[in-house]
């Protein structure tokens, strides 16, 4: 319990300079829009990386060397945990957008840090404007932004590897040309979900899956995509269980 109150306390330490560092932050970006980026993922991974630290995370990174540095993905991930993002983003090499649920809009200092940061707020209830994020995120990895996306579009609770994929996910891809890199997790939901609210020290295991690229990839096996990123991140979620 105490490990979830300190990192309650940074947190809400953090949303509170937030508010002095967000105009800043935007004043930053009138006159350049790169220093702004940088300053940004400066900033949040830093915050992320104090909660990993006071959650006593200990990480196994696995195939990292896989992720180009000088071209935007799409990072595809499984999800289980809030703590997701918080480990898997503070080691992004260049300015990367999370696409989240709308619902997150609510949460106002917060909010402002992901659209600082090029995240894509999800309508899920809405098939049309859900397609418009869809082809807006594909636009940014077209200017240099990568965009990293949970297509179970839900946390997954149950013991199953994976849920379904949301297909619609990987017009990303197709729309932008990018190549997919398939980013699987583990053991992540048993520093907190698993035992609200305590936060407890646990081993997780990140894995970076070689690039798929989608340019050289015709229709027909487009058409597999899902499937494809589906088993491959399925079969090493089950091999990374004997890592923990």
């Amino acid at each position: 319990m105490i490990r979830f109150i300190v990192i309650c306390i940074v947190i809400f330490l953090f949303l509170l300079f937030s508010l002095i560092l967000q105009p800043l932050m935007l004043l930053i970006g009138l006159f350049s829009p790169k220093a702004r980026d940088k300053a940004c993922i400066t900033i949040v991974s830093n915050a992320f990386k104090w909660v990993i630290s006071l959650a006593g995370t200990k990480q196994t990174i696995i195939g990292e060397e896989n992720v180009p540095k000088d071209e935007a993905v799409m990072y595809v991930l499984n999800h289980r945990s809030f703590f997701d993002v918080v480990l898997t983003y503070p080691r992004v090499p260049r300015p990367t957008g999370y696409v989240a649920k709308k619902e997150l809009s609510k949460y106002l200092t917060f909010t402002w840090w992901m659209l600082l940061l090029h995240c894509e707020l999800l309508d899920r209830s809405d098939l049309r404007k859900g397609m418009q994020s869809m082809n807006h995120c594909a636009e940014l990895i077209k200017k240099g932004i990568s965009i990293a996306i949970f297509p179970e579009g839900t946390r997954n609770k149950g013991e199953e590897p994976l849920l379904e994929f949301h297909k619609g996910s990987f017009k990303i891809a197709e729309k932008s040309n990018c190549k997919i890199i398939p980013v699987v997790l583990n053991n992540t939901s048993a520093i907190f979900e698993d035992h609200l609210p305590m936060v407890r020290r646990q081993h997780v295991i990140i894995e970076y899956l070689p690039p798929i690229d989608v340019a050289a990839m015709d229709r027909e096996a487009r058409k597999g995509l899902p499937e494809l990123v589906r088993t491959q991140m399925a079969e090493t979620y089950e091999k990374n269980k004997a890592l923990i």
